[in-house]
């Protein structure tokens, strides 16, 4: 028991880093309500990019800047093949996601690139978790002022006008094409820069670094909805926050599936699961318990009425 608590802090840190990659998610999936699959190409371009740059001699906040850039380029390619090209939103990211994996291959020169905490200036690193946390807060907080500012500008109430309601957005005079390729490009960038911060805290850039990333952000959007939902329905800064809670929520639970002993293997299909529950939720809640609801408080006034009756009676 003693190591499972030793090994939490490791959990938050990894957390908060997939809270910050799963904002990128929550751009595309809640606000603009696309499925965008090119964050599995994303997140491995960034940290590719960051790993590359840091050997080659460039300071870490950098090649975080460059690691950005690099992702907002990729939603940009996605967002002109959907707007553009014509493409479905999500073909349009298995596309880019695609021509990452060769640009990824490219930028390392090979299937990985190591970046040891040992040899190299970081950021952050697993060998120093207290202070690892501690700036990945600062950063995820950073993060969630600057877009709470943006989201609060006229453009930015635009772009979440453009999720909400395509063809009114359309007729207020918005261009939809251009506010979807800028939520790409926002989203992507958020993305990319959660890849620089993992290959940082792993001491190494993979080119299977990003498999799997869009169920990760999945999971700790709607686990983060699911639990908190309640407590920021009408603030977006709160809900962003929601959304790192969820990463750490999630890798809390990762962490307590591998110290139970769980065949490895299975971790995948697990976090597939638990985002499949998580997602069914709303549905179940609306489809079984809500109309248990109304069937009590019909069977309640039935009831009151019937009780009105006889007195009216007596």
């Amino acid at each position: 028991m003693l190591n499972y608590f030793e090994s939490l802090p490791a959990a938050v840190a990894q957390g908060i880093i997939w809270g910050i990659m799963a904002i990128g998610v929550y751009i595309t999936y809640k606000i603009l309500d696309i499925a965008d699959l090119t964050v599995d190409g994303t997140i491995c371009t960034g940290g590719a990019v960051c790993a590359v740059l840091v050997v080659s001699g460039q300071p870490v906040w950098l090649a975080l800047i460059v690691s950005i850039i690099a992702g907002m380029l990729a939603g940009l390619l996605t967002g002109i093949f959907h707007t553009f090209m014509g493409i479905p939103a999500i073909l349009s990211g298995i596309l880019t996601q695609l021509i990452l994996w060769s640009v990824n291959l490219k930028i390392m020169g090979g299937a990985n690139q190591a970046l040891p905490a040992t040899k190299y200036n970081l950021l952050i690193s697993r060998l120093n978790l207290d202070r690892s946390i501690i700036i990945l807060e600062v950063v995820a907080l950073v993060l969630i002022i600057i877009l709470y500012w943006f989201f609060g500008t006229e453009f930015g109430a635009s772009l979440r006008a453009t999720g909400a309601n395509l063809n009114m957005s359309r007729a207020q005079g918005i261009n939809t094409s251009f506010t979807k390729i800028i939520g790409l490009v926002i989203s992507n960038g958020i993305v990319a820069l959660a890849g620089g911060l993992v290959s940082q805290y792993n001491g190494n850039a993979s080119i299977t670094m990003g498999q799997g990333a869009i169920v990760t952000g999945l999971a700790a959007v709607i686990i983060g909805e699911a639990l908190f939902g309640w407590l920021c329905r009408n603030n977006f800064a709160l809900k962003l926050i929601v959304v790192c809670i969820g990463g750490i929520i999630y890798y809390i639970v990762y962490n307590t599936v591998i110290f139970m002993g769980l065949d490895s293997d299975l971790l995948k299909m697990i976090a597939a699961i638990l985002v499949a529950i998580f997602l069914a939720m709303p549905y179940w809640k609306k489809r079984y318990f809500s109309n248990a609801a109304h069937a009590e408080k019909k069977e309640l006034h039935d009831s009151q009425k019937a009780e009105k009756k006889k007195a009216k009676g007596r």
